[in-house]
């Protein structure tokens, strides 16, 4: 007698298939055209296991991308905070560089109409990051590197902001060669000495 089939395996299988067919069809066609019916077709599933899941393709896309580039592990301490900076930034700007920046644009574009997805973005996503990165830079505050009269969550905000505008607006395309000027723009400041 052939043993029953395990149910959680084949939940498994099949949540891990939504996910990877959700990346890929976004990668292929465009986020703005994937349905939650392609993703299902793809995955060989049926639609109402996804909204079994997940509330929303959205939501199946972010899962997604979390699952791809795995827990966040961190930033670089390695006592220089502007290298650490612009290695982080150019992390960034050759992730973007890729089709996951295409995917992410299309999330954040469907943020700005999608409560629940702006905080689930927010949440599950840019805030851990942000932590982080509030951390490293409050030891460099704390070492005497950066000033302390400008909170690290702005520090944050001045680091990223740059990469998500291009990335976003698509004024000027994303270039990983110039992550250590901008660091030292942003660290210098624009006033003529």
């Amino acid at each position: 007698m052939a043993p029953a089939p395990n149910p959680d395996l084949r939940n498994r299988r099949s949540h891990q298939a939504i996910l990877d067919a959700a990346l890929e069809l976004a990668a292929r066609d465009g986020y703005a055209k994937v349905t939650v019916e392609a993703i299902a077709a793809a995955a060989g599933v049926g639609k109402q296991t996804i909204y079994r899941w997940w509330p929303s393709k959205a939501a199946v896309i972010l899962e997604a991308l979390n699952d791809r580039t795995g827990p966040f592990s961190g930033v670089p301490d390695t006592g220089d905070v502007a290298a650490d900076m612009a290695a982080a930034a150019q992390g960034v700007v050759e992730a973007f560089g890729t089709d996951l920046g295409t995917i992410w644009r299309g999330l954040v574009a469907d943020a700005q109409s999608d409560a629940r997805l702006a905080g689930d973005l927010l949440t599950d996503f840019l805030e851990p990051r942000n932590k982080c990165w509030q951390d490293r830079l409050d030891a460099a505050v704390a070492a005497g590197e950066l000033r302390a009269d400008v909170p690290t969550r702005t520090m944050v905000e001045l680091l990223f902001g740059p990469v998500y505008y291009r990335l976003l607006l698509g004024t000027d395309p994303l270039d990983p060669e110039n992550t250590t000027a901008r660091v030292e723009y942003l660290l210098n400041g624009l006033r003529p000495r």
